[in-house]
């Protein structure tokens, strides 16, 4: 069975640091673009950051600047690197993966989900 396992989640305060990890199993990873999204209480499901085929990435606005993507082929694993987070950034952030792509997509018609890992941004 396909799986997406996210770590790293956690409570920080606001100017601080946090690296999301997301590790996939049973997938060629190569032909999936892989991505973050979150979901703050009472919201809807945002994008954050995803990559493509070709190895760009793009960013949300509200973060650029401030969240970093990777990819590391030989682990088959995806990270969001954090960087002066501000309570707005409260959320359960999820990996998503999809053949098609991620970057101005509707999260609703994304093929793979992780479980989510909260991230919470103190003032």
């Amino acid at each position: 069975q396909v799986e997406l396992v996210e770590s790293g989640g956690g409570s920080v305060q606001s100017g601080g640091s946090l690296r999301l990890s997301c590790a996939a199993s049973r997938l060629t990873f190569s032909t999936y673009a892989m991505g973050w999204f979150r979901q703050a209480p009472g919201k809807e499901r945002e994008f954050v950051a995803a990559d493509n085929w070709s190895g760009s990435v793009y960013y949300a606005e509200s973060v650029k600047g401030r969240f970093t993507f990777s990819r590391d082929t030989a682990k088959n694993t995806v990270y969001l690197q954090m960087n002066s987070l501000k309570p707005d950034d409260t959320a359960v952030y999820y990996c998503a993966a999809d053949r098609d792509g991620l970057n101005g997509r509707s999260y609703r018609y994304l093929e793979l989900w992780g479980q989510g890992t909260l991230v919470t941004v103190s003032s």
